[in-house]
């Protein structure tokens, strides 16, 4: 497009030579009238190129006043442009008009609704879920839990926690139901082992006493203490069971009021709390969960993708269809961006401003008018055609007037 408009500007030069010279050998009357159009146009041509090489630099490396100009006033078009922006951008009612025209949620909703979406976003969050777990340090995380989750444990009063559960077993009878359990299996014990208990009694039994004495007095034993515990797991009401009951209950009132019993309890939690098997437990307790996180997060068939998958799907129809879920999500969105506007509209002025001021200023002179160059190089061209008209005009009125 220079090259056009300065083509221009050559050809009414050479156009202006030529009648000037052949005025010299008695031209036509007419020719004057060709001269006079073409030494107009050049002074056009000649005019707007200067204009428009002023916006952007010296003309012919020049300083004359008032010339390259965008350069020179580059920080002020940054801090003019952050202000513009801030005033007819940046303002409650322009941007709350916007977003219900866009309608976020709904849109949202639809594109959450579609399968394909829903697992590309199952992923991404899987593959964020990798990367927080990667970047958090295990040592930090282990000092996390022993600080909140150990100190706590270590903190807390057992004893009346202790006088809870057993409050709660008591009222479901559960105490009875493991006391059952604790029977049969004292039972299945006994079965298991009924002849290492038989050579135990001819072991600990005197020399004298024969051997059939013995085997009497073991099959009486072993008989009444299955009997025994028989009867005891298959009636609901037997006095042990009651007795079993009325110690239990007892023993929870004793942890919420005797300092003894809840000091025993203490003692149990830290020395169980000290142990190096625990500590081994909660060092380990983090690597294991996050290595079976990562895990799970990269396979997209594990159950926590495909929960993730499925409830993005949920969402996204629910949100679809609901038009009431809609106009809230829609309120917390605007709400959301009008707060964050109204506090940082400042700071994103400042940035505007502050960006333009960081650029280079010679190559944002040349990007500018490289975005605008082609309008600016039809300016140049209107100039000499503008001016060739107009010297026409004029040259014709000075000739009816003379």
């Amino acid at each position: 497009m220079k090259m056009v408009a300065t083509g221009l500007l050559l050809l009414a030069a050479v156009i202006f030579l030529g009648c000037v010279i052949w005025q010299r050998y008695d031209a036509p009357a007419w020719v004057g009238y060709v001269k006079a159009t073409a030494e107009a146009s050049m002074v056009g041509a000649i005019a707007d190129w200067f204009a428009v090489t002023a916006l952007f630099r010296h003309p012919m490396g020049v300083p004359i006043p008032h010339t390259a100009i965008i350069p020179r006033k580059k920080d002020q078009i940054g801090e003019s442009l952050g202000e513009f922006v801030q005033s007819n951008f940046l303002t409650g009612p322009v941007l709350a008009e916007k977003l219900r025209q866009l309608g976020v949620s709904r849109k949202a909703g639809e594109f959450l609704s579609e399968p394909a979406n829903a697992r590309k976003l199952s992923g991404n969050v899987g593959r964020a879920i990798t990367t927080g777990l990667e970047i958090m340090g295990d040592d930090d995380v282990q000092q996390v839990f022993d600080n909140i989750i150990m100190k706590r444990v270590r903190d807390a009063d057992a004893a009346p926690i202790l006088a809870k559960l057993i409050d709660v077993a008591v009222a479901g009878g559960n105490h009875q139901n493991m006391m059952t359990a604790g029977l049969k299996g004292v039972a299945k014990f006994l079965d298991e082992n009924r002849q290492v208990l038989r050579v135990k009694l001819a072991q600990e039994s005197p020399d004298w006493v024969p051997s059939w004495v013995d085997e009497r007095i073991f099959n009486k034993i072993y008989s009444g203490v299955q009997s025994f515990i028989a009867e005891v797991a298959a009636d609901e009401n037997h006095e042990m069971r009651r007795q079993f009951d009325a110690r239990v209950r007892e023993y929870a009132e004793q942890l919420r009021t005797d300092p003894e019993a809840a000091a025993k309890i203490a003692a149990i939690k830290d020395d169980v709390l000290g142990h190096p098997a625990v500590r081994e437990w909660s060092q380990s307790a983090w690597a294991n969960i996050k290595r079976s996180l990562i895990t799970m997060a990269n396979d997209p068939d594990s159950d926590l993708r495909l929960q993730l998958e499925s409830s993005i799907l949920k969402l996204g129809t629910t949100l679809s269809n609901d038009p009431s879920l809609q106009a809230k999500v829609d309120g917390w969105v605007e709400r959301g961006v009008l707060y964050v506007v109204d506090e940082y509209k400042d700071h994103i002025a400042d940035l505007i401003s502050g960006t333009v001021a960081r650029w280079d200023t010679a190559e944002t002179s040349k990007r500018i008018e490289l975005q605008v160059g082609r309008d600016l190089q039809f300016i140049r061209i209107n100039g000499t055609v503008i001016g060739a008209l107009a010297g026409l005009v004029i040259y014709t009125i000075s000739q009816i007037i003379g």
